[in-house]
């Protein structure tokens, strides 16, 4: 049995999907949180078995110069727990703080937008890119897309570990359920922040509306977007055709999928898609911006399709095509399904993640 540290950002559903795996896997597991936003992200309780880490951190927004404050009282943690193993990210925040510190062994798990899109954003962001990967004993990517980024930096294949997080597919799953009669309905779930593009969601929506004004779309989440978000979707024949649920509850979220007839997103920059791949998981096909995370898991026309970053009017014109051949949409929801049985499976692809643990730890002990 080791002591593991598990240090993150904030504490988001896909945190407790990775704190799940541990508290089960025999192993001690310690949870060290570097912020608290003022969007809740998970309404869970920590695992069974997971214990929080008191420290100065994990109280409020964490800036770049508040960041580098919490080095000394990471330290005293380190010391007063003395973990075998150390499990963080993003890159250049929660990650860069244990490389800061020198402690072995390192396991860096990219987030996606920490590589693909972070990392190259100014000075200290290429520096601390650079100076964690190459500090690190081992390096988690989601996809193919950020395996190649990490090679980018010069580190070897054999220090990279990559994985679809997945989803639970017993949880998430197509079970029939009735829709409103006569009604075709998009779902977007992704927050409403920049890198999500829930703004080319509604443009796109609202341009669909003028040509077939009995569609719908649902919208969950919230964010920084609020204003613009609504400003956009305020006209009198587009607002009666939005529903905003707000920041729902994991319980809720297979039946708003299993509800819709095409999930959306127009994220600017994914990996593989936690969102994604539970709609797929439940057997929604699926419209999602044309970038490499997304092409590693959607075909077109086979399980959904796929239009240029950005691009609102083609997003529009594959939305209405979606409506027009919504006869289709059934086979595709059943093969977006396979493929998420196929490569999707949270229960299989986790036992990667305590496999590479487990070199590390006997790597470190020769």
């Amino acid at each position: 049995m080791a002591r593991i540290v598990y240090f993150s950002r904030d504490f988001t559903s896909h945190d407790w999907r990775f704190l799940d795996v541990l508290a089960n896997s025999g192993h001690q597991v310690y949870y060290l949180r570097l912020e608290r936003g003022e969007q809740i992200y998970e309404d869970r309780a920590l695992p069974l078995g997971v214990e929080a880490i008191s420290w100065k951190g994990g109280q409020k927004p964490v800036g770049q110069s508040e960041l580098l404050e919490l080095r000394d009282d990471l330290n005293r943690m380190i010391a007063s727990i003395k973990p075998d193993l150390i499990h963080a990210g993003p890159i250049q925040s929660a990650a860069l703080l244990v490389a800061l510190n020198g402690f072995h062994p390192l396991v860096t798990m990219s987030w996606g937008y920490d590589l693909l899109l972070d990392a190259e954003r100014n000075p200290f962001s290429k520096w601390a890119t650079r100076y964690t990967l190459r500090r690190s004993d081992l390096v988690i990517g989601d996809c193919e897309t950020v395996r190649l980024k990490v090679r980018s930096f010069g580190i070897p294949d054999r220090r990279i570990v990559t994985f679809p997080w997945g989803v639970d597919l017993q949880y998430f799953t197509p079970e029939e359920q009735s829709k409103a009669e006569g009604r075709f309905t998009y779902l977007s779930t992704r927050s409403w922040e920049p890198i999500y593009g829930v703004d080319v969601i509604a443009n796109a929506f609202v341009k669909v509306v003028r040509e077939k004004p009995d569609l719908h779309l649902v919208i969950l989440g919230a964010g920084s977007m609020k204003e613009n978000l609504h400003q956009i979707l305020s006209g009198s024949d587009v607002k009666e055709r939005v529903d905003f649920p707000g920041q729902i509850s994991y319980s809720q979220l297979p039946d708003f999928y299993r509800r819709a007839d095409i999930y959306l997103s127009a994220s600017h920059s994914d990996g593989s898609s936690i969102s994604l791949l539970e709609a797929m998981a439940c057997g929604c096909p699926v419209l999602v911006s044309d970038i490499p995370g997304n092409r590693e898991w959607v075909h077109p026309a086979e399980n959904g399709w796929l239009f240029p970053d950005g691009d609102v009017d083609a997003m529009a014109e594959f939305m209405l095509r979606a409506e027009n051949t919504r006869h289709q949409l059934k086979d595709m929801g059943r093969n977006a399904r396979k493929l998420a049985e196929k490569r999707a499976d949270w229960k299989v692809n986790s036992q990667v993640l305590l496999s590479a643990y487990q070199s590390v730890l006997t790597e470190m002990k020769n």
